[in-house]
């Protein structure tokens, strides 16, 4: 058999994303942001969203993310995302429009942004990438570092009597009325992949149907800060972080 008899257009079973950019990623090998930006450009391009959807990037390790998906992008002050897609969709109603935050971004400078949008129920989608600590600035504490865990700011690792306890910001904001849809998940195997991209992909149709806001909470890991290698990680993610941040869907209306 020739080898242009198996290179056809129907025996394709994976093709890499047209919206994904040839520049190369800046995030350190292992981390989570480059399987989700994969899923993000997926979607977009499936759901033929491509003049239609408009993402806000934080500051944080994803400030770059308008280098990687070939979309419109707007660059947002730190934690301020929400309030900055709120005014993108009540103008532009028939977008898609999506934020990409890390947990410092939305759950410490942003929270105020963040709770607000989701309680006015704006008709957005917002991607949140909790690794647990300041994956760009130095591996600070966050304030979903878990209780123990070491950072450059909590080199003893992290207490309660001290610096507090660990903020599961998803849990409240599935508790306001204006949220729609509130799920948890991870990319750190084929199949969580696969669920991480089915949640996604149905926050955003949310946003298109106008029922309010959806927030997708994905745990992930930082192997630089975490100071451990992507495999190491990933196991440590899974011992740990699923206890205080479990999987599974918190709110499906």
């Amino acid at each position: 058999m020739d080898i242009n008899d198996i290179i056809k257009p129907e025996n394709k079973v994976y093709k890499r994303p047209s919206l994904l950019t040839d520049n190369h990623m800046h995030y350190c090998p292992g981390c989570s942001h480059g399987v989700v930006h994969k899923l993000v450009a997926e979607l977009i391009e499936e759901m033929g969203l491509e003049e239609k959807a408009v993402g806000v990037a934080p500051v944080g390790c994803s400030v770059f993310a308008y280098n990687y998906i070939d979309i419109d992008w707007i660059e947002a002050a730190h934690g301020r995302a929400p309030a900055i897609a709120t005014a993108v969709s009540r103008l532009n109603p028939q977008n898609l429009v999506f934020t990409y935050q890390g947990d410092g971004d939305l759950a410490a400078i942003g929270t105020c942004e963040t709770i607000h949008a989701a309680n006015r129920g704006e008709n957005i989608t917002i991607i949140f990438i909790n690794n647990a600590i300041y994956g760009m600035t130095g591996g600070q504490m966050a304030p979903t570092t878990l209780l123990g865990m070491k950072t450059s700011t909590t080199p003893y690792g992290r207490t309660a009597e001290l610096n507090g306890y660990p903020l599961a910001i998803t849990n409240l904001l599935a508790q306001l009325d204006g949220t729609c849809y509130v799920t948890r998940q991870s990319v750190h195997t084929p199949g969580a992949v696969r669920k991480a991209k089915a949640a996604i992909k149905k926050a955003f149709q949310n946003s298109l149907d106008k029922k309010g806001t959806s927030v997708v909470e994905i745990v992930s890991t930082c192997n630089s800060g975490w100071k451990m290698s992507p495999t190491d990680s990933n196991n440590w993610m899974a011992e740990h972080m699923f206890e205080k941040y479990p999987l599974g869907d918190l709110k499906n209306e």
